[in-house]
């Protein structure tokens, strides 16, 4: 499973011009699930990003996770993660699941962040997404967990 993590002061998505999820400070969470992912795979992957230290502490080092500082989750589905562009010029996608897998596996992680951290807001699977940022930082992480 693949997560794109950004630090945020803000975030919200919209779709169709409507505002779906939002968040203050925490994290934005892209999240792809790849063949062969699992329920284990996604749950080692959120308990990863809930204990990730990268918020600043008293000293200014990023010694805090979203969970010390009380932060939010916006969790958006990005299959495009799973991007192979090793070929021509046009990336290739079939590394990701396929959708019907992609979407449990989504939601799942939802479900799980949902009962594991008090604000979790989300994107809409498979919708077309504007998703609207602050950056904090910037703090930009990649993970990639198997």
């Amino acid at each position: 499973m693949l997560a794109l993590l950004q630090r945020v002061k803000q975030a919200r998505v919209e779709v169709d011009g409507h505002t779906i999820g939002q968040i203050d400070a925490g994290l934005l969470v892209f999240v792809c699930a790849e063949r062969g992912d699992t329920e284990a795979i996604a749950d080692k992957l959120l308990a990863k990003i809930l204990k990730l230290r990268i918020f600043s502490d008293e000293a200014g080092k990023m010694n805090r996770s979203v969970q010390d500082v009380g932060g939010g989750l916006l969790i958006v589905s990005q299959f495009t993660l799973a991007a192979d562009t090793s070929g021509g010029n046009r990336p290739s996608f079939t590394n990701a699941a396929p959708p019907d897998e992609g979407r449990r596996l989504y939601d799942y992680f939802v479900a799980q962040a949902r009962a594991s951290h008090p604000v979790v807001q989300t994107g809409q699977f498979a919708a077309d997404m504007q998703v609207h940022l602050v950056n904090d930082g910037p703090v930009t992480i990649p993970m990639t967990l198997r």
